[in-house]
């Protein structure tokens, strides 16, 4: 199972989900579904974008855990 872990990059980087969404340029809503883990995908160009603007590695955001 695939966990999002973008609440936790936010808190470590005091950055709100609006500062990140406008500094990424995705909706809220769209980040919203990605943070709750209700995303079935994600685009290597946005999980790029995620990682410039908190300054992270793409396994910082996404972990594998066992079912």
């Amino acid at each position: 199972m695939i966990t999002v872990n973008l609440d936790v990059m936010l808190a470590k980087r005091k950055m709100s989900l609006t500062e990140l969404a406008q500094a990424v340029d995705i909706t809220i809503a769209n980040l919203s579904i990605l943070k709750t883990g209700k995303a079935k995908a994600v685009r290597f160009s946005t999980l790029d974008a995620l990682c410039r603007a908190l300054n992270c590695q793409p396994g910082d955001i996404l972990e594998w855990k066992e079912d």
